[in-house]
């Protein structure tokens, strides 16, 4: 068994060094095709992940023009966690709000220098019970909390998030579609790779079914071929995408997600990197069963 397998990987190999300008365009086909697919999943991970964070994270703010004493602030605070979906409610003053601006800025916080901490207003933040963090309990804490004249500016952040996921969700369905059709163009490239192959030898493979060569063994070769070609094409794809992600998406993407106060962006994670691989495999055998319909019927070993 071990020894047929070998074979037909030594014919493959074979087929590829004698056709080096076709294969190392299916190979170049598909990387670039994986390639685009992972950065988009690159994308689509990190700001799926800022969407979780601000979930977890969505607050009320009351925000305070003048803001009051300190025994007022008491009060206030003891009054809004009477409501029993608080869980709780804090008081942040201009030079907390401002220092945790600067934090958010990073190396971009020298922006701030020569400004005030009074720039920014005073604010009460206002956390829900984590299972109560749904959109109509938000609203109806936000309905009731505007009744009280001393919170008249309240702010919450569900109309961004639901902005938001609808961009998420927007760009899931342009990578799926730019996806399909990369995928497809890289099927068409595999597949006639193999078909040139296949006019070439065609005379050798009329030969070996002569001989007694079974339908399945003198596929084998080919579809070996296809997926060795996928395969090469989904580790350069990895590489390519790892190495401009270190170099520039790592860059960008946190100059976009840090005033949002994420502050790691993540590549794909070790099962989306083996899927990527496999998936490129997958994509060269597809092709090379396309190209062999034509040629070689199947039947048994």
């Amino acid at each position: 068994m071990l020894g047929r397998l070998g074979y037909h990987f030594k014919r493959a190999m074979r087929n590829m060094r004698q056709s080096p300008v076709l294969s190392l365009a299916s190979i170049a086909t598909v990387a670039v095709s994986l390639a685009l697919l992972a950065f988009f999943a690159i994308a689509v991970l990190n700001v799926q992940q800022l969407t979780s964070t601000w979930s977890e994270e969505m607050a009320i703010v009351a925000y305070l023009d003048d803001p009051p004493d300190a025994k007022i602030v008491k009060q206030w605070l003891g009054d809004i966690r009477e409501y029993p979906e608080i869980a709780k409610a804090d008081y942040i003053t201009q030079e907390q709000a401002f220092e945790r601006f600067r934090r958010r800025l990073g190396p971009e916080a020298d922006l701030l220098d020569g400004l005030d901490a009074n720039v920014l207003p005073a604010s009460i933040e206002i956390h829900l019970q984590e299972d109560l963090r749904q959109r109509e309990t938000v609203e109806a804490v936000v309905a009731r909390l505007r009744q009280d004249t001393r919170f008249n500016d309240l702010q919450y952040g569900q109309e961004w998030l639901e902005k938001f996921e609808a961009f998420l969700l927007l760009l899931r369905i342009s990578g799926a579609a730019l996806g399909s059709f990369l995928v497809f163009a890289a099927l068409v490239i595999v597949a006639n790779t193999i078909k040139l192959t296949l006019y070439v030898r065609q005379d050798e493979l009329e030969a070996m079914a002569m001989v007694g060569g079974t339908p399945l063994f003198i596929k084998l070769p080919y579809l070996v071929e296809g997926a060795l070609q996928g395969l090469f094409g989904g580790l350069v794809a990895l590489g390519a995408s790892f190495l401009v992600f270190r170099l520039l998406l790592m860059e960008i993407l946190g100059q976009l997600l840090m005033i949002t106060g994420v502050d790691t962006i993540h590549f794909l994670s070790p099962v989306w990197q083996l899927l990527l691989v496999l998936g490129g495999s997958f994509i060269g055998l597809l092709g090379s069963l396309f190209a062999l319909r034509k040629f070689v019927r199947v039947g048994p070993a």
